[in-house]
C-alpha cells in the first residue's frame, strides 16, 4: 500500500513505516501529525486518484525531529558597478516516520 501525499507545495510517495523530511510542520518531536491532502491511494493494485484531493483519505504520521537543511549560498553580482550582496539561507525541515494510511 502507498500513497502520493502533499506537504509543503511538492509531492511524496509514501508508504507504511517510511521516514520522509518535509517543509516543517508545525509540533514537536514525538507528536502525531495527519496529513489530509492525499492524491492518490494504492492498495494492493487498486488505484484511487482524487480530482484533486481524496475525500476521508487521512495520512498518520509521527514527528521524529525539527532539523534545518544544509546552508545554500545566494550571491547576486552586477558587473562594472561594484554589486555585491552575499546571503545564506537554511531551510526548516521537519522528518516524519508514517504510521498508517486510512482509506
Amino acid at each position: 500500500m502507498y500513497a502520493v501525499v502533499e506537504a509543503g507545495g511538492k509531492q511524496y510517495k509514501i508508504s507504511p513505516g517510511d521516514m520522509v523530511t518535509v517543509e516543517k510542520l508545525p509540533g514537536e518531536a514525538g507528536s502525531q501529525v495527519v496529513l489530509t491532502k492525499v492524491l492518490m491511494v494504492s492498495d494492493d493494485g487498486i488505484v484511487e486518484v482524487g480530482q484533486p484531493l481524496l475525500d476521508g483519505v487521512k495520512v498518520v504520521a509521527e514527528i521524529m525531529a525539527q532539523e534545518r537543511g544544509p546552508k545554500i549560498t545566494v550571491f547576486k553580482f552586477k558587473r562594472r558597478k561594484k554589486y555585491r550582496r552575499k546571503q545564506g539561507h537554511r531551510q526548516a525541515l521537519t522528518r516524519i516516520r508514517i504510521k498508517e494510511i486510512i482509506v
